[in-house]
């Protein structure tokens, strides 16, 4: 019960940032909102090479693992589930579409050469986490949501190839158990085996041999 309000208050929490991002965009219109990291910086700067002049309102950006920001820094929210389904990595290029009614669109038209990685998923200050390749890698609450995911479970995660300074990774799968099931079929047929031998013997001892 526990773990189901903690999941359904970081899903508020993301929906609340992310409504939070969308609003300093709208702002921005005044001006661009500063890059806050060099990373964004440098995915800003990405975009710049990407980005082609179109009319209407197409934007394209680059993925930063949570957000889209284009060739002048705007960050744009993407929405997590489309996300994790789509299993985005940082640096993966993509062309965000706004309606007439304001609904944002995004589909995936340049993505990096990726690899992947296999470790345990962690929790860590309020933020799931993929150890592997040497370092942590923050993966997305509706990654784990929707692949079920629990702490201390192995999971295949999707990284950037070339990108060492990336901090975020797509999960791919949940790797099965294995081990404790196995033993007990292992024991199942040594019991089984025994038991013939003892109602060998009872004949025996009927027949007098």
């Amino acid at each position: 019960m526990a773990d189901d309000k903690l999941s359904k208050a970081h899903e508020a929490l993301e929906t609340a940032e992310a409504a939070l991002k969308l609003a300093k965009q709208l702002i921005s219109e005044a001006g661009d909102i500063p890059i806050s990291t060099k990373t964004d910086k440098q995915y800003a700067e990405k975009a710049a090479t990407v980005t082609k002049a179109t009319e209407g309102r197409i934007i394209e950006g680059v993925f930063d693992g949570q957000n889209m920001i284009d060739k002048k820094g705007t960050v744009y929210p993407v929405p997590a589930n489309y996300a994790s389904k789509s299993k985005l990595v940082p640096g993966d290029v993509l062309k965000l579409t706004v309606t007439e009614e304001g609904k944002f669109l995004y589909k995936q038209i340049g993505p990096v050469e990726r690899k992947t990685v296999i470790g345990p998923l962690v929790y860590n200050d309020g933020q799931y986490q993929v150890l592997a390749d040497g370092k942590a890698y923050n993966v997305l609450l509706a990654s784990v949501t929707y692949f079920r995911a629990a702490v201390g479970d192995e999971v295949t995660l999707i990284i950037p190839m070339d990108d060492k300074k990336a901090d975020w990774g797509a999960i791919e799968a949940v790797l099965p158990k294995f081990g404790e099931g196995d033993d007990e079929e292992d024991e199942k047929p040594k019991a089984k085996k025994t038991r013939k031998k003892k109602d060998e013997l009872d004949l025996e001892e009927e027949l007098d041999i």
